[in-house]
């Protein structure tokens, strides 16, 4: 049996000239508290642009686009195009203004929706002696 969940947005990706904020929404800004305290977050967002029922259906890429990289199950890339098309960055928090929560940088667009934020544990986030394919451990090509 396929269960079904509700996710609901709690903000969004706002991208300004250079300036990049996480607006929370009203009804959530009491999950704020402490976060200051906090250098770095972790976001979760919706990537609503690769929301269609064929990208759900792709479960298999080529790693960044690039076709000289291997296919690929998405399980093992950072892919948008997922059977749910959840995002994960880990930001640096550069200030607090009420709801705004600025950051340094964030892989998503203007107008992404974010479903969760947590702080970044160095001691359950960071993992030492990891392994990757040559792929990832590239620089993009942009």
């Amino acid at each position: 049996m396929e269960e079904h969940f509700e996710i609901f947005p709690i903000g969004m990706v706002r991208k300004r000239d250079e300036r990049v904020t996480i607006e929370i929404n009203p009804a959530y800004e009491g999950g704020l508290m402490g976060l200051d305290q906090n250098s770095h977050i972790i976001v979760f967002s919706w990537f609503q642009k690769s929301d269609t029922p064929e990208k759900r259906k792709t479960l298999q890429v080529h790693p960044r686009g690039n076709k000289a990289n291997p296919l690929t199950g998405v399980f093992a890339t950072r892919s948008p195009v997922r059977p749910n098309p959840i995002s994960i960055s880990t930001c640096k928090i550069s200030s607090i203004d009420g709801r705004q929560i600025h950051v340094d940088a964030i892989d998503a667009f203007d107008g992404t929706p974010v479903i969760d934020i947590k702080p970044y544990v160095p001691r359950l986030d960071a993992m030492s002696k990891v392994r990757m394919p040559g792929w990832a451990e590239e620089k993009p090509h942009h």
